[in-house]
């Protein structure tokens, strides 16, 4: 690799979604709408699981959190992203993208872990039901989301603390709308294969870790529907987790694709449209798909804001 085109850097370009200036105009309306929709969704399912007393349970208070996490990682990557599509300066200093993917990091390792935790949750729910209120006591419901964002947490500080030695650059342009790990390793100048080793590694483990959890909770969730007398019963029992494993199938797919797959065989821009589905698409749809789809959530919204709403 030539040496005297590798320099320090201070800031670098985000090139973004498209160079295409007609599209510049509708993508902007397109993504502010969404995040948009995304904020109100997430801030106000977490306004209503707080208000409404009959929600005050386990379930929900895992998927408040889920909210505030989807909530955070969305406005540490869209508005700056919005920002660059309409200004022709797309800079971000060297401090502001190397906090962007901490916190962006910290928030899907997090919902990756919480995502288990909720199927989990869902598995006592549904096959204990006698014991769980027993089991998914306070103290336990605390400790695993602390867990959850411990494991984010630490899995970020490797990521960033192996980025930092990174000592030069052959480009300060980043082909992507947000500072992620491998496009940026991609400008390094020196060996980095040890980052990538190690967000292969990470990735998978997490990946790999959860999705046992989650595949081994439905399974034993799907027997126990099918042993129901109940049509109503088997009907929320399902209906609940068709939800959680819709979010799930989705977030997890791209995550696989994007961090879990050889980077040999694919493009930037094959990546950059994965990682809108999971940076900006799934933290919209997640409050959407909870409360369409959940009669508790739409009896405690009804309360909340009178008798004559209809939905």
């Amino acid at each position: 690799m030539n040496q005297k085109n590798c320099t320090m850097v201070t800031e670098f370009v985000l090139l973004g979604l498209s160079d295409i200036p007609e599209l510049r105009v509708f993508i902007f309306l397109l993504f502010l709408l969404i995040y948009g929709v995304t904020v109100l969704g997430n801030l106000g399912m977490i306004a209503v699981i707080q208000v409404s007393s009959q929600l005050h349970t386990p379930m929900y208070f895992f998927l408040s959190h889920l909210s505030f996490v989807d909530f955070c990682y969305s406005t540490a990557i869209v508005p700056k992203m919005l920002d660059n599509i309409l200004n022709k300066d797309k800079a971000i200093s060297f401090v502001g993208c190397t906090v962007q993917f901490y916190l962006f990091c910290t928030c899907v390792v997090t919902e990756v872990t919480l995502l288990a935790v909720m199927a989990y949750d869902r598995f006592l729910a549904i096959c204990n039901p006698l014991l769980y209120m027993v089991i998914m006591s306070q103290k336990l419901r605390v400790e695993l989301v602390s867990g959850c964002y411990l494991c984010g947490t630490v899995c970020s500080l490797m990521h960033l603390c192996l980025a930092l030695e990174v000592p030069s650059y052959r480009s300060n342009v980043i082909n992507h709308y947000f500072c992620d790990l491998p496009p940026l390793l991609s400008l390094a100048c020196s060996d980095v294969s040890m980052n990538e080793l190690l967000l292969f590694i990470v990735a998978t483990v997490n990946e790999i870790g959860t999705i046992v959890i989650i595949l081994t909770s439905s399974f034993f969730i799907f027997i126990t529907i099918l042993r129901m007398h109940s049509a109503e019963g088997r009907h929320k029992a399902f209906s609940t987790c068709a939800s959680l494993l819709t979010a799930i199938a989705v977030f997890h797919g791209t995550i696989l694709f994007i961090y879990c797959w050889p980077s040999s065989g694919k493009s930037l821009d094959k990546e950059k449209v994965a990682a809108v589905f999971y940076t900006v698409v799934i933290p919209m749809l997640n409050p959407l798909i909870y409360s369409l789809r959940n009669k508790d959530v739409k009896e405690a919204i009804r309360k909340m804001a009178g008798p004559k709403i209809f939905f």
